[in-house]
């Protein structure tokens, strides 16, 4: 009951109206490639709200992380090239810290020093992991223009993963 409640204030939030039908996981409880992704909502860098309902229409690469997190740090440099690859083709790169409360001012100087030039969400109550039922972090989704989730990974991203090429490609071909 309590997690219908959190889900729908997250929904409402997020501006979902009942006509979005922001389904979170398929019957098996499970997020899974081809269903719609959940509703999530966290805080820009800057305090303002932000959600993935407000990204709809955009391919968006979510990748949760943390500054303390090694594998984390190990895949920020494909990311980066993943960014500069396909951002002037429409892919929003989203990354969602889930670094403590207090740990602003750590988080960038974390920017800094990796030159991450894309938009960073907070979620301190890692919101995200049990939303997205992740395991840890680091932790990727890459979601369609309809919201749809097309791939997912846990663990640090290989460079020049093919089948994450592939899914980008094929996400921003599909208007």
């Amino acid at each position: 009951m309590r997690r219908r409640v959190l889900v729908a204030a997250i929904a409402a939030a997020a501006g979902c109206s009942r006509g979005d039908s922001p389904a979170t996981q398929s019957a098996s409880g499970k997020v899974e490639v081809g269903q719609p992704a959940p509703v999530y909502a966290a805080m820009s860098m800057s305090g303002d709200s932000v959600s993935l309902a407000k990204l709809r229409g955009k391919v968006v690469l979510m990748n949760v992380w943390a500054t303390w997190c090694g594998p984390c740090r190990k895949e920020i440099p494909e990311l980066r090239a993943i960014h500069s690859a396909y951002k002037d083709k429409g892919l929003e790169l989203i990354g969602v810290s889930v670094d403590a409360d207090g740990s602003d001012d750590a988080i960038r100087s974390f920017l800094q020093e990796f030159k991450m030039d894309y938009a960073i969400w907070r979620d301190p109550n890692e919101g995200v992991s049990t939303i997205f039922r992740m395991a840890g972090v680091p932790a990727t989704f890459l979601i369609d223009r309809q919201g749809v989730l097309r791939w997912k990974t846990t663990g640090a991203i290989e460079p020049k993963d093919s089948t994450l090429a592939r899914a980008i490609v094929a996400a921003l071909a599909n208007p």
